[in-house]
């Protein structure tokens, strides 16, 4: 089984857009806390018990000043920061993932970024295990060559410390400009039973990711029937500048296809 749904409400406010999301028949909703973590927990359980009763499964973006291979204490701590405060809403809003770029690498040794920012989520996962939180942490596959977060890393990340991830189609392609071999990337995802995705449509350069854009219907149509052939469930929030009509056309299109 999938479930669409967008990243954010498109302004709409939670109320409204959980609402417009599900009379659309969508079934998810990533809440963006991208700028920062502007909701108290209170708040939270609020917006949480909303989604249950609509069954509306909410995952969180966390903000993105997060950067797990800085040079600086400061700034590691404050990327640990901005995370946890995202995990605590999570636990209140019943959310399942907790999606955040990792960070950069800094012109360190891609080895010795993958081990420091390893160290940091078992730091970060020993304390949530300590506080009882229900969410998972979840690195996302980054869009450009600059940051920490290939698939393979991701993958390794996975196996080593029990964290999930989450799969950007889009920025996979732009990270390796324009190219992406859904049967290699699927294969390498086998082992995860539910995946936990971001698609739209997106412009690169030769430096990766530049922009999200609306998101094409054939685009939309090769990804989903790979999901088909594989046999695979999970959820799929897109982020594109249309994000609730974007995802009710990615609904669309996985509704018209036939069985494989």
């Amino acid at each position: 089984m999938l479930k669409f749904g967008p990243g954010g409400t498109a302004g709409l406010g939670y109320s409204e857009g959980l609402a417009k999301i599900s009379e659309l028949k969508l079934g998810a909703l990533e809440v963006e806390f991208t700028y920062g973590v502007r909701m108290n927990n209170d708040e939270a359980k609020k917006i949480g018990e909303m989604a249950k009763k609509l069954k509306i499964a909410l995952s969180i973006h966390a903000p993105y000043y997060i950067n797990l291979n800085s040079d600086e204490k400061q700034k590691i701590g404050a990327s640990r920061t901005r995370i946890l405060q995202s995990v605590e809403r999570g636990h209140y809003l019943n959310a399942t993932n907790i999606v955040f770029h990792p960070g950069f690498y800094q012109k360190k040794p891609k080895k010795d970024s993958y081990d420091m920012i390893k160290e940091q989520i078992l730091k970060l996962q020993d304390f949530i295990r300590e506080k009882r939180w229900a969410p998972e942490l979840a690195p996302e596959t980054t869009g450009k060559a600059s940051q920490f977060g290939d698939l393979d890393e991701l993958l390794d990340l996975r196996k080593e410390t029990g964290c999930n991830i989450t799969v950007d189609f889009s920025h996979l392609k732009a990270r390796n400009n324009g190219k992406i071999d859904y049967d290699d990337v699927f294969n390498k995802l086998k082992p995860l039973k539910e995946l936990h995705c971001h698609f739209s449509g997106i412009e690169w350069t030769a430096k990766g990711e530049r922009r999200h854009l609306l998101t094409q219907e054939n685009y939309i149509k090769e990804l989903l029937l790979f999901f088909k052939k594989y046999n695979k469930s999970g959820t799929i929030i897109n982020e594109s500048p249309d994000p609730i009509g974007d995802a009710s056309k990615m609904k669309r299109v996985w509704d018209k296809l036939p069985g494989l």
